[in-house]
């Protein structure tokens, strides 16, 4: 798993219209494409939300009172940066957009170990 912080330095947060015609280029169809940027949307959303929770477990008191909730600045902060990181859907369609998703279809790897066994 890649730092999320490196991944989305100089990606633009907002969305911004996208040629259909360049995205089907790559797999000939767009909903295979859009398939394809959606389950890598989907694995992003599962690592940031896991790298978060991991860093602000750190900050996490195991007292059982409510009452003593106190803040801590750099817990707002870390909280603050992944909101403001692009949505992961966003950062899918730029990774499928500069060709840095593999995606192969199910029936591929079957031949390819046939071949190698060969």
């Amino acid at each position: 798993m890649q730092n999320i912080k490196t991944k989305v330095q100089g990606l633009d947060p907002n969305l911004r219209a996208r040629d259909i015609k360049n995205i089907a280029e790559q797999t000939g169809n767009i909903y295979e494409a859009i398939s394809i940027m959606s389950k890598r949307a989907r694995q992003l959303s599962v690592d940031v939300k896991t790298e978060l929770h991991e860093k602000l477990e750190e900050f996490a008191v195991s007292s059982e009172t409510i009452e003593e909730i106190h803040e801590n600045k750099e817990q707002i902060e870390i909280s603050k940066f992944y909101e403001r990181i692009p949505n992961p859907t966003l950062i899918a369609t730029e990774e499928f957009g500069n060709d840095e998703i593999e995606h192969r279809y199910k029936g591929d790897k079957i031949e390819e170990e046939e071949d190698s066994a060969e």
